[in-house]
């Protein structure tokens, strides 16, 4: 726990982690709240699905816009006034409703194409603010399992503000955003951070293809992620207990928050690209029991343990984006993990839809672990270009090789 501490004690750390929390709320909100406000203006579960997917889909293509900004402009520049925008999209479906639908689809996709890049500005900043890798890797692994926070408060946040009227819960979903990004953007590292020159490539950080391998192996992952949200639905549905959902969801964020914890309280030896391979099969091998759907108690534990190696895979992928994301790119490099994850959980909700239809609520799981397991074989299958092309952030001794 020797990195938490250190890290914890750094001047800024705290603020940028707490503040990056905040103003992410609304990515664990916005979803639910566009349903529930659909639904209470008279529109069908058809409609408020397809609003609050195009929400999603959005936001995932205007993480590496936003992120490119942030590269060649710098954080204030971008963040603030993308987070003014978002709010406003909440705040016009909030106004008005899912009639007429064309303004409707427009403030979707405003407040979700224009959610500010905390996640990905974070990420850029931990090498400006710490001091070395451990606290680097103990910061990646902090905000991993700290991501299970936005998806477990954010809902109840939603659900508190719909009692009142599904409108406050669109607009309390716009502040937090705005909020956060405000703590964020006004520190100093924030506003003294800009990015490396960088060559004039319109592909970006995609001209990498190490990073384009990285990004289809973690656009895998989120399809397990996508399929596990929307089976643990047609679970509890089988087994007629409305509660039953969110206990499978809370448990899985508990065993990725725990696993999270582990993996960044000590020093890994070996490479980060030689560990992730490692690190994807326990967390195949964690979804795979899932289509076997058993009671309650036993289903539990194995959506606890599914979610072990969620939070290390992403902190060993965040390391790898560092070494692999060409100069002048890394910001952008980070907003496309965001958006390849969150595509991939998109298709998810669209697999295990397709798969509850054919094989019951197995057949709804059975999309988790496919999608595991393909992460696995595309990143067996690109191993050497995962070869960081670039060297560390921090000079290491000579007799300690660098860790995730």
């Amino acid at each position: 726990m020797r990195g938490y501490v250190l890290f914890l004690r750094r001047r800024h750390a705290a603020r940028l982690l707490g503040g990056t929390l905040l103003g992410r709320l609304p990515n664990g909100m916005g979803m639910l709240a566009v349903v529930l406000h659909v639904r209470a203006d008279g529109g069908g579960y058809p409609l408020a699905g397809t609003l609050s997917a195009l929400l999603g889909l959005a936001t995932a293509a205007g993480q590496p816009v936003l992120g490119r900004a942030m590269d060649r402009y710098g954080q204030g520049r971008v963040l603030l006034p993308a987070a003014c925008l978002s709010a406003a999209g909440f705040v016009l479906l909030a106004l008005a409703g899912a009639d007429p639908l064309p303004l409707a689809i427009a403030a979707v996709v405003l407040a979700g194409f224009a959610t500010p890049p905390l996640e990905a500005g974070l990420r850029a900043l931990w090498p400006d603010v710490l001091d070395g890798p451990e606290q680097v890797d103990a910061a990646y692994a902090l905000d991993a399992a700290a991501q299970e926070i936005i998806f477990t408060v954010g809902p109840l946040f939603v659900v508190a503000a719909a009692a009142l009227n599904t409108e406050s819960a669109l607009v309390l979903t716009g502040a937090l955003g705005i909020a956060g990004t405000l703590v964020v953007a006004l520190s100093g590292p924030s506003r003294r951070w800009r990015g490396e020159p960088r060559a004039a490539d319109w592909a970006g950080p995609l001209r990498s293809p190490g990073l384009r391998v990285l990004l289809i192996s973690l656009a895998c992952a989120g399809i397990a992620l996508g399929v596990y949200a929307v089976a643990v639905v047609a679970y509890a549905e089988r087994l007629g207990s409305d509660g039953a959902s969110g206990l499978l969801l809370a448990c899985m964020a508990g065993g990725a928050l725990l696993g999270g914890l582990v993996y960044g309280a000590r020093r890994w030896a070996g490479e980060p690209h030689r560990r992730l391979p490692w690190l994807l099969a326990a967390l195949a091998i964690g979804y795979a029991p899932l289509v076997l759907a058993p009671g309650l108690g036993a289903m539990s534990v194995l959506a606890f343990l599914s979610g072990l190696f969620l939070a290390p895979v992403l902190a060993c992928s965040f390391s790898l984006v560092d070494r692999l994301a060409p100069v002048g790119t890394v910001t952008e490099a980070f907003a496309w993990v965001v958006a390849a994850v969150g595509a991939g959980g998109a298709a998810g909700s669209a697999i295990a839809g397709f798969g509850q239809e054919l094989g019951g609520v197995p057949g709804a799981f059975a999309g988790a672990g496919a999608g595991g397991a393909l992460a696995l074989v595309l990143c067996l299958l690109g191993a050497r270009s995962l070869r960081p092309v670039r060297p560390a952030l921090f000079a290491e001794p000579a007799e300690v090789r660098p860790s995730c």
